[in-house]
């Protein structure tokens, strides 16, 4: 068996200089500037943010950044590490599905805020872009390259980029990966990319968009929050996400209530539904208490209480919203044989990562018991990640 593989952070100036280089290789000349935005961990609340729930996500120490130069010729030519591959198009024609793959992610940001009246037609940009997030790991990659980029085009553009003035660009990027990506997710991702602060998660209600920063201080707790990558991709493009979000939808419509927060009676709600949808509404209704249990514990500093949460939620995403895998399974399972308070999915899955809340001496333990379960199955080599809680997206 292999031993543990660990990724550990890279020092954020150091990414910022393989994307310079890469911007100098491919343009010529320097970057107008550079942006950093942080990939992200869900705590807890999975599948509820488009069900107007309550989410609780942080920040991780693991960044996408970008070097960006204004362009007056209203075309987009944007270079990645990731792939090697290049895409250049005139943002004019860009639209739903076109371009495809990861150039949609920042070709859309240019496209959200040109519809809403934010940059001009001839507008363009160089971009060249490199990341620690790891691709398809449920980690959102795909919002840490929209933000870091929504942002340099607000810094370039005279756009403003405080708090107040980061909303317009959250929302830029939310309909950059629902439009024009194709991915129907809600707008947790970009929020926490936008507002995240070290030392807190971030208490987001999505019904209507309201944040309270939540003390979360693992090495005071003497615990730590392992990120499992199972290495087994995530896609949320392949249509299962977007029929789950189809029927929390109808199931909203057949009760007659805008979201399933305004349910007043869950069970009663949950006994009106057919048995499909019932098991998805039980899960939402269900996961925004968990969010709600697991931030008062936050609030009173009880971090290592909160495992009990986590495990309750694995259980309910694997069963009633059956979005779980068996790579996702072996390492939940894995990780509490070894001595996790708790583990469960996060992210969108179908793959991608789990997370455990573990005392700190029982870390490696942890970890090479997850290794050893994937290998025992034949799955895929997982690789574990720090969960610090970070900052958000910034100028370099």
């Amino acid at each position: 068996m292999s031993a543990a593989r660990w990724v550990e952070p890279v020092d954020v100036h150091a990414v910022a200089g393989t994307a310079e280089a890469l911007f100098r290789t491919t343009f010529g000349g320097d970057a107008d500037g550079v942006w950093a935005a942080p990939g992200r961990v869900n705590l807890i609340g999975e599948h509820v943010d488009y069900a107007g729930g309550l989410v609780l996500p942080f920040a991780l120490p693991y960044v996408t950044v970008v070097a960006v130069r204004v362009r007056d010729d209203g075309i987009l030519h944007a270079v990645s590490t990731h792939t090697g591959e290049s895409w250049q198009g005139a943002l004019a024609d860009v639209a739903p599905g076109h371009p495809s793959g990861w150039s949609a992610y920042v070709a859309g940001v240019v496209w959200a805020l040109r519809r809403s009246g934010h940059l001009t037609a001839k507008t363009g940009f160089d971009v060249a872009v490199h990341s620690t997030v790891p691709v398809g790991s449920g980690l959102s990659s795909s919002a840490a390259l929209e933000c870091a980029f929504a942002l340099a085009v607000a810094d370039l553009t005279g756009l403003p980029t405080d708090e107040s003035g980061r909303r317009p660009l959250i929302d830029a990027s939310i309909f950059a990966e629902n439009e024009i990506a194709g991915a129907s997710t809600g707008g947790m991702d970009q929020a926490v990319a936008m507002l995240a602060r070290p030392g807190h998660a971030l208490l987001l209600d999505c019904r209507d968009g309201a944040t309270r920063h939540v003390p979360l201080d693992f090495g005071a707790a003497s615990t730590r929050l392992v990120v499992i990558d199972t290495n087994a991709p995530h896609r949320l493009v392949d249509g299962q996400y977007g029929n789950r979000r189809a029927t929390i939808e109808k199931a909203c419509a057949d009760l007659g209530v805008a979201t399933l927060r305004d349910v007043a009676d869950a069970d009663a709600a949950v006994a009106a539904l057919s048995s499909s949808a019932a098991q998805r509404a039980r899960h939402v209704l269900g996961e925004i208490g968990r969010v709600y249990e697991v931030a008062d514990l936050l609030d009173r500093g009880r971090i290592a209480d909160i495992g009990d949460a986590l495990n309750r939620s694995h259980a309910s995403l694997r069963d009633d919203y059956e979005v779980s895998s068996v790579e996702l399974d072996s390492a939940v399972d894995a990780a509490r044989e070894a001595g996790a308070w708790g583990a469960r999915m996060t992210g969108g899955g179908f793959g991608g990562s789990a997370i455990a809340l573990v005392p700190t001496d029982r870390v490696d333990a942890v970890a090479e018991n997850v290794t050893r379960r994937a290998d025992t199955a034949s799955l895929p080599v997982p690789q574990f990640l720090h969960a610090e809680p970070s900052g958000s997206a910034h100028r370099l």
